[in-house]
């Protein structure tokens, strides 16, 4: 009864729009091509669309159940039901009906390959080898669509507006031509060898294209770094911060005339949550007269994620923008490089978090002094790029309260994320800024339960998000983050609340480093910088001038967020110099900009 029913509905659908006027007909035509042509570029407004057509075609199913038929089974009546619960609840929770558009089509593509199969057993020869071709098609593109559920998305998202545009179209096209609808009778189909063939080629080209697909999944996917056995917490975990655990030889990527260990070390969230790290020690390979003194390196954004760690890069000093490794080891120094807590190891990473990115540097440290093959003098000059900017900073106010006998003498800030208000409220006009947006909602909302994922992140975007901020900034599929990034910024923002408000704008204000800051500060910026805003990092360096730093703040011109740190910059030589008064306990000369 039920399907007998659809038939009719679908019957008299088809008669209304044979009988529309033809100038009513031209313009849903327009209009609809009008829509389908914004949905193919706007990926956001489609899936909420898309979810919002689900939700009234299950109502309209449900309620033309109730009304449509006069005589009903206590089935009929549950199914009805059934059907306008179901669009009711897609309209009340559109956020997690949208996350499950992508599983629902991998699972569909599987399933109906799978039936494929089993049809391919009957019929002529061409049909039993088509069935075959699109039913493995199908089964691949649903197993890459289960691995992309992002992709998947987008790719929906893409298809409604195509098929949008397509309907108006043949609106138009039937207003134009006169034809009209017509329910008699069937399309016999072609039954001529060069229709089989081109069938039979049709579904090879889906194998084809689904094949190229899924090795081109796999080979993204094998760019991911694989985290070992070595950053696995051990049975038994000391209760001190910066005790070493675990270390081990290091090469991969070791200048020839230095060595270098790779650790593990017990650090700490804050002020009551436990946590392990691991890190990069290295040391110049002639044997030194003296305790070497210390580069703290905090590296730059790498990722959320623990396969994210520069340790288990396949460049590890460039991973995060190390600048001068050279020059750090011709000068004698040692280099302790922290991965933080979450990149490699267990845990959520604190990743623009004042108090876990500190203490993770300070912890690296305290454990690289316990290395029973090299001497650490008690001297740290702290460098952070970025990411690592903020985290350096953050190192420098605990210092004195938290480990005082990291010997921290000085901080080297470039173009630090010294503002995370003023970075995260610039995020959505840059280009690819959603990438590092998701870096920031996943860190916060693991970190602090007052921050709620759903309430500041768009429904529509929130598998593009969380699937976003499981790439690593280095590894191939960081370009589906990209691609995802770019088609979400043409169409708004992938926050639904403004971040600057409620529980995120409070947890983002407490990290921004501020307070009593007692060491030399060196604060260099590129003027040409487009992620770290120059204007946001002159008011940031006004602040802390005016809170009695001993800053030196420089600018480069023409140096942008990458090449302040580059080779060739400018900033590299005044880097080391300064440096190098810093370890020689020369005192700094303040350079503060005007205040205002």
């Amino acid at each position: 009864m039920t399907r007998d029913g659809s038939a009719r509905r679908a019957r008299r659908f088809t008669e209304v729009l044979s009988g529309l006027p033809n100038w009513v007909s031209l313009t849903a035509g327009v209009l609809a091509v009008l829509v389908g042509a914004i949905l193919v570029v706007r990926p956001l407004t489609s899936l909420t669309l898309l979810a919002l057509l689900i939700a009234c075609a299950a109502l309209v199913t449900g309620v033309g159940e109730v009304l449509g038929a006069r005589e009903h089974s206590a089935w009929d009546a549950v199914l009805a039901l059934g059907w306008i619960a179901l669009g009711v609840l897609i309209l009340i929770a559109s956020g997690p009906a949208i996350d499950l558009i992508a599983p629902v089509v991998a699972i569909a593509l599987v399933v109906g390959g799978v039936l494929r199969l089993l049809r391919a057993r009957r019929g002529t020869t061409s049909a039993r080898l088509v069935a075959l071709l699109l039913g493995i098609a199908e089964i691949i593109l649903g197993i890459v669509a289960l691995r992309w559920p992002d992709v998947t998305l987008l790719i929906v998202a893409v298809l409604f507006g195509i098929r949008t545009v397509a309907f108006g179209v043949s609106i138009l096209w039937d207003a134009v031509t006169g034809r009209r609808a017509t329910t008699s009778g069937a399309v016999e189909p072609a039954r001529s060898r060069w229709a089989a063939s081109g069938r039979v080629l049709a579904a090879a080209t889906a194998l084809l294209i689904a094949v190229a697909a899924a090795l081109t999944s796999a080979h993204l996917r094998s760019g991911t770094p694989r985290v070992d056995a070595f950053y696995t917490a051990p049975d038994e975990i000391p209760a001190a911060a910066g005790t070493l655990l675990r270390a081990e030889p290091f090469t991969r990527d070791v200048p020839g005339n230095a060595r270098a260990w790779r650790i593990l070390y017990t650090t700490t969230l804050d002020a009551d949550r436990p946590a392990l790290a691991s890190a990069i020690v290295l040391v110049p390979e002639r044997e030194a007269a003296e305790p070497l003194p210390v580069i703290a390196w905090a590296h730059g954004t790498t990722g959320y994620a623990r396969p994210c760690a520069p340790s288990l890069a396949t460049h590890p000093f460039e991973s995060g923008a190390l600048p001068a490794l050279d020059q750090i080891v011709e000068s004698g120094w040692a280099l302790v490089a922290t991965d933080y807590t979450g990149l490699g190891t267990e845990g959520s990473h604190p990743y623009l978090i004042g108090q876990g990115e500190g203490r993770s540097v300070l912890d690296a440290v305290r454990a690289a002094r316990q290395l029973t093959d090299i001497r650490l003098a008690d001297r740290t000059v702290v460098w952070g790029h970025s990411q690592g900017g903020h985290a350096a900073l953050w190192a420098g106010l605990l210092a004195p309260g938290y480990a005082p006998e990291a010997g921290v003498i000085g901080v080297a800030a470039m173009a630090p994320a010294s503002d995370a208000v003023g970075l995260v409220s610039r995020l959505p006009e840059i280009t690819g800024g959603s990438v590092f947006a998701s870096y920031v909602v996943a860190a916060y909302t693991a970190h602090y339960p007052d921050v709620d994922f759903n309430a500041y992140i768009d429904p529509a975007a929130r598998t593009l998000v969380r699937q976003m901020s499981e790439r690593c900034l280095a590894e191939p599929g960081v370009l589906v983050s990209v691609l995802s990034a770019l088609s979400l910024e043409k169409d708004r923002p992938i926050f639904a609340t403004d971040p600057l408000s409620g529980a995120l704008g409070v947890r983002l204000r407490e990290n921004i480093p501020a307070g009593a800051l007692t060491v030399p500060v060196l604060l260099a910026q590129g003027a040409a910088d487009t992620l770290v805003d120059p204007a946001v990092q002159s008011r940031y360096a006004a602040a802390r001038c005016a809170d009695g730093w001993n800053l030196d703040y420089r600018v480069y011109p023409g140096r942008d967020h990458i090449g302040v740190v580059a080779a060739d910059s400018p900033l590299i030589p005044d880097l080391l110099g300064w440096t190098q008064q810093r370890l020689s306990a020369l005192p700094q000369q303040p350079a503060c900009p005007p205040l205002g």
